[in-house]
């Protein structure tokens, strides 16, 4: 772990597969503070082919605006051609970065069992920043020249393989080898290597499994994913991951060879080279180090153009998982989003009647130009109603995923962040979530700060006390590949540069009467007022609170409601506002049921927008 005495300038790129973008981050007054940002197109594709020359185009800007902020011409990033890495001030003392570009890391995964071995092979992937392209397994119920000609249309960067429990029965392992190597696959990046399979299942099928792929694939062997049923071990499988991406992914692009080398930076007080991360395994990383820091449970999601990564820390084991939701984004994939939701889903979340055929079009529209912006309030509206739907579909993805273990008495062996426990239920627990934050596009760049808080109320559906975030500049990725050299740096510049707090939404859940009152809250402002009211079901309050201001408050849900402490059970805390506020939330029961006939569905929904300052007055009368 780098210190704070040879770590006092760090330059983070992220070279996704258009824009590199590069922030720097400067030790100052005792703090770690992210000074400068500057970015560049990706220059991995023709006809630069030379991933660093769009890093050094990034880097180039840092440098000139460190030198107009600081007004000191000497300031230099560059020397000879490369990022100049230095002991003094006079450079940097650390480079880092992430990569998503050419398609980030593209795997398959294959396990004996679907929803046991398999389902562990693909959250080992996911949490190693994969895209998972396919998940083969011996019960999938595909006949075997469907399941081969697969493997060989999809050309993955790698495979990662895993099936029984250790000393057990090699019959399904010895078949999926067989299966794999009758594909003889091919690595999607060139012929010029063998296609890197990584092994992970019962140690007993090992020879087996050499046999049948030694000489055709870069075999690799590692610990089992599922040494017993009870215990899931994803650890190594995932070092193995991050490992072949690096020798043979990024190997294969061009420039990356060079990059490698210029990644260095101090571990335990020695220059050591810094391995180039996939951008969601860079994200990963972050969230579980605020998780871990702060002791908190996290929830956060990435919504871009063609997939949602939705990110989760739950329990005081600090499980964490991901998932990709490859078919619901807003540009490229905005028409799996109508797909999937339906046009009664999306049209529930718009406050003014349109007509089907107009949304159709605007859908079509947006996925043939996926870079265009809204032009109008009525389209943003639009926009913001799919981005709706697609963070609640994606959001029931995740849920599905992030189980406990299928196949296995409860029982906790593995103190590793990517252990499992429990016995196949979802460990999302959106009462005991501390903090949702989220990034992407759609959520980081709205208008106004309260549309983001919205999108989070209704693609969510927090419950109890959460407080809600965005990422200022998507700067996840950069700060969790710094976790590697310096996890001080990384949560503190998170903590105060990378997440703009929007504020605390309170939510009572539970089924109560409409003419209820479903919380009675008393909040005392820092400035001395106080509010207090009994807040019946079904409403909004937005309450302004600044960033870093405490509210004290004592809130009391109706009857048969909780909010965390028990049902009807009153709760004394301490709320955080943000530039948003706070905002209570009695609309009960999760999902909430939103009425289907316009005459009253459109009032309900003009009725919570203004309550929550979401749209100019215009659109809302």
């Amino acid at each position: 772990m780098g210190n704070t005495q040879s770590l006092k300038r760090i330059i983070a790129t992220d070279c996704g597969s258009t824009t590199t973008k590069s922030i720097l981050i400067e030790y100052i007054d005792g703090e770690y503070r992210q000074t400068v940002r500057g970015e560049a197109p990706t220059t991995v594709e023709k006809p630069l082919n030379d991933v660093t020359k769009g890093v050094i185009n990034a880097v180039v800007e840092l440098e000139e605006l460190a030198r107009l902020k600081y007004n000191d011409s000497s300031i230099s990033f560059i020397k000879d051609g490369n990022i100049f890495i230095s002991d003094n001030d006079d450079g940097v003392n650390a480079y880092v970065s992430t990569s998503s570009a050419g398609g980030g890391l593209q795997m398959m995964v294959t396990g004996v069992v679907a929803k046991m071995t398999g389902e562990s092979a693909e959250r080992a992937a996911l949490g190693a920043g994969a895209i998972v392209m396919d998940l083969i397994a011996s019960n999938d119920k595909r006949p075997n020249h469907e399941k081969i000609e697969r493997i060989r249309q999809l050309r993955p960067d790698m495979i990662l393989m895993a099936g029984g429990v250790d000393g057990g029965t090699t019959k399904h392992v010895a078949e999926m080898a067989e299966l794999v190597g009758a594909a003889d696959p091919k690595p999607r990046l060139g012929s010029s290597y063998k296609l890197p399979i990584i092994y992970a299942g019962n140690n007993k099928a090992r020879d087996i499994v050499k046999e049948a792929l030694e000489e055709k694939t870069d075999l690799i062997i590692t610990d089992n994913l599922r040494p017993t049923l009870e215990v899931e071990n994803l650890g190594p499988a995932r070092d193995k991951i991050h490992d072949l991406f690096m020798e043979h992914v990024m190997a294969q692009a061009p420039g990356y060879n060079k990059l490698m080398t210029w990644t260095v930076g101090p571990i335990n007080g020695k220059l050591e080279n810094i391995p180039i991360m996939p951008t969601p395994a860079a994200v990963g990383n972050i969230m579980q180090a605020i998780a871990k820091h702060n002791n908190i449970e996290v929830l956060g999601v990435d919504i871009g153009g063609a997939t949602t990564d939705i990110f989760s820390v739950f329990t005081k084991k600090f499980i964490f998982n991901r998932t990709v939701s490859a078919n619901l984004g807003m540009s490229y994939s905005i028409s799996n989003v109508l797909a999937s939701a339906g046009l009664e889903n999306i049209l529930r979340w718009v406050p003014f009647d349109i007509d089907e055929s107009e949304l159709r079009n605007m859908i079509k529209n947006k996925m043939i130009r996926p870079t265009t912006i809204p032009q109008e309030l009525e389209e943003l509206v639009l926009e913001q109603a799919i981005a709706k739907e697609a963070l609640r579909y994606a959001f029931i993805q995740h849920k599905e995923f992030a189980v406990g273990l299928k196949g296995g008495q409860k029982k906790r062996e593995i103190a590793d962040a990517f252990a499992q426990s429990l016995s196949g239920e979802t460990i999302v627990n959106m009462m005991s979530l501390d903090l949702l934050v989220g990034s992407g596009g759609v959520m980081s760049h709205a208008p106004r700060r309260n549309q983001s808080v919205m999108l989070l109320l209704d693609g969510f559906l927090p419950e109890g006390i959460t407080r809600l975030a965005v990422d200022s500049i998507f700067m996840m990725p950069h700060l969790g590949v710094l976790t590697e050299i310096s996890e001080k740096a990384a949560t503190e510049v998170f903590d105060k540069d990378c997440m703009v707090y929007l504020g605390t939404c309170v939510a009572p859940v539970g089924r109560i009467k409409p003419d209820k009152v479903s919380l009675s809250a008393k909040i005392e402002l820092p400035n001395g007022e106080v509010f207090e009211e009994d807040i019946k079901f079904g409403e909004i309050r937005l309450i302004p609170l600044g960033v870093g201001e405490k509210a004290k408050a004592i809130l009391k849900p109706g009857r048969g409601l909780d909010l965390g402490n028990g049902k009807n059970q009153e709760l004394e805390t301490e709320l955080h506002g943000g530039v948003v506020g706070i905002v209570l939330d009695t609309r009960g029961r999760r999902p909430f049921i939103i009425p289907v006939e316009a005459s009253e569905r459109v009032p309900l929904l003009k009725k919570w927008m203004r309550e929550l300052k979401a749209y100019p007055d215009k659109i809302l009368k």
